[in-house]
């Protein structure tokens, strides 16, 4: 099973920004990425962060 959740790293620990359906003492593998709109700004004609955020993350594209 994969999921893809957005978190905010605070105080050395990485905290979900939503619900995770997971037992407790359940291991997982995490994969770090930046934000994608950050490497993307200035190279489209788009400035807005949060839409290029959005477009970069959308299964569509996959």
């Amino acid at each position: 099973m994969g999921i893809r959740v957005k978190a905010r790293y605070e105080n050395k620990v990485l905290k979900p920004l939503e619900g995770l359906d997971l037992k407790e003492g359940e291991d997982v593998e995490i994969v770090i990425a930046g934000s994608l709109a950050k490497d993307f700004r200035g190279a489209l004609k788009l400035e807005d962060v949060e839409l290029i955020e959005e477009i970069a993350e959308s299964d569509e594209l996959l």
